[in-house]
């Protein structure tokens, strides 16, 4: 509100030039408040503006309505931010699949215009994504992360996946040194692998006999006997494949997080799609 200003330089002059409106304008405004109160606000003298006994008395909840409208303001300019958002997000092939349909599919109900963009990749390359400003934000590991913020989320079990007439399919839970043993399928995750390094613990080296991207091509492989994996556990809740999986001995698990720069400085779109996941995250599977 205009009179704060007055009242706050004493002067209508100064909160003209102040507010970018000519005096006579300022002047206009709070005399059509004063009409519309039919009470006087502010005193005017040549020695400048003032307020009145009942000005003062009325000031404080003129002083919070103010701070409400800008407030109000605010909310509008993010709001109009969102309308037309558009949120960049670095991905893994198990959190695109699994993860992300339902938390879009609700936070659109809430925010319909806003756009995704995905560039789907490693801990590497989503990590140098985020560096470059190519994405906001993306789903990484914390332990692989080396410049920038990490926000866990949820860990889940890796496990051992073989062919369905595989001789190790037999057992209930596999040693990683029987999976060193085999020919090995791994999943190129960057400089960081979760499995490689359970292996490495254990002073084990895997065969690595074919190294791929894609978590369902390496399905296809296993299913045509040509090696076996570790995949998150994720990842195999729908298998199409004539595949099986067991836990490992010793367990391997994988912790998801979020990856950013700056999260206040990210685009207010991102910045509630993030506030989002957080408050939904229990909820995922």
């Amino acid at each position: 509100m205009r009179i704060t200003k007055v009242v706050e330089l004493g002067s209508f002059s100064k909160a003209a030039t102040a507010l970018g409106y000519t005096q006579s304008a300022v002047s206009q405004m709070i005399l059509s408040l004063e009409n519309e109160l039919a009470i006087k606000l502010i005193h005017r003298s040549r020695h400048g503006a003032r307020l009145t006994s009942e000005g003062k008395k009325l000031y404080p909840y003129l002083k919070q309505a103010n701070y409400q409208y800008q407030l109000f303001i605010e909310k509008c300019n993010e709001i109009k931010g969102l309308e037309s958002g558009v949120i960049r997000i670095g991905t893994i092939s198990s959190i695109t699949c699994y993860w992300l349909p339902q938390l879009i599919k609700e936070f659109q109900k809430i925010y319909s215009n806003v756009q995704f963009v995905f560039h789907q990749g490693d801990y590497s390359s989503i990590e140098e994504w985020i560096k470059l400003g190519t994405v906001d934000f993306g789903f990484i590991s914390p332990d692989s992360a080396q410049d920038i913020d990490t926000l866990p989320l949820k860990s889940g079990r890796m496990l051992a996946v073989l062919a369905e007439n595989h001789p190790l399919a037999t057992m209930s839970e596999i040693p990683l040194s029987l999976l060193a043993r085999e020919p090995f399928i791994l999943l190129e995750e960057g400089h960081y692998s979760e499995p490689l390094i359970a292996f490495q613990k254990e002073g084990l080296t895997m065969d690595t006999k074919l190294t791929l991207h894609d978590d369902y091509a390496i399905m296809t492989m296993i299913e045509a006997g040509l090696g076996v994996s570790v995949l998150a556990e994720l990842i195999l809740q729908r298998m199409d494949f004539n595949i099986t999986a067991r836990p490992t001995v010793p367990r391997i698990t994988r912790t998801i997080g979020l990856g950013y720069k700056d999260r206040h400085s990210l685009p207010i779109a991102s910045q509630y799609f993030i506030d989002f996941i957080l408050k939904h995250v229990g909820s995922l599977k």
